[in-house]
């Protein structure tokens, strides 16, 4: 596992001895920043359980201004904080362990894109849609992209958000979250 592109280019990032944590592929870690196009660069990431980091350190490689790393895993929390020292990004990285619940009750800003990953079928995915929405924590054109099995059922909304795509890479499948642009358009 690596740092596909920008400022950590290159750097081999250390990945479980285990199955506990299931990283994600170069192959998908890729296409979901091709989705992302250029909307990384000043961004504010929160890499929701994190296992390794590799997601949010993608984003901070490629300018993200700060990407929060949550999850609710000792060892998750060590490979994800070694990562981060091994790319020289502590300044910029926030660690939060504890569970989805916890970890954002504790981020007090806006963020941008919010990079889903929980355990395939615990049925976590629309329980954190709602509570970000809940929490009012995504900006106004902020995305939440949620990696997921092909079998996972996704909701197609979940409070205010909606889903707008869904992209598939064999067994895994990408969904991308947003508030619709009319509400958007009300707010401003």
């Amino acid at each position: 596992m690596r740092v596909i592109t920008g400022e950590y280019r290159g750097r081999k990032l250390e990945t479980p001895t285990g199955y506990e944590i299931r990283p994600t592929s170069d192959k998908v870690k890729e296409s979901i920043f091709n989705l992302l196009m250029n909307d990384t660069w000043g961004q504010v990431f929160c890499d929701l359980f994190s296992g390794t980091g590799s997601l949010g350190i993608e984003a901070l490689s490629r300018g993200a201004k700060k990407c929060y790393f949550c999850d609710s895993a000792r060892e998750s929390i060590r490979l994800t904080r070694r990562n981060i020292e091994h790319c020289g990004a502590e300044e910029r990285a926030v660690i939060l362990q504890g569970d989805y619940q916890r970890t954002l009750d504790r981020i007090h800003e806006k963020v941008d894109v919010f990079l889903l990953d929980p355990p395939y079928r615990a049925g976590l995915y629309e329980k954190c849609l709602l509570k970000i929405d809940r929490l009012d924590l995504l900006s106004r054109n902020g995305i939440i992209i949620t990696e997921h099995g092909s079998r996972d059922a996704m909701p197609e909304s979940a409070g205010r958000l909606k889903r707008i795509r869904e992209c598939r890479y064999g067994k895994t499948v990408v969904s991308i979250y947003r508030y619709p642009q009319e509400s958007v358009s009300e707010e401003e």
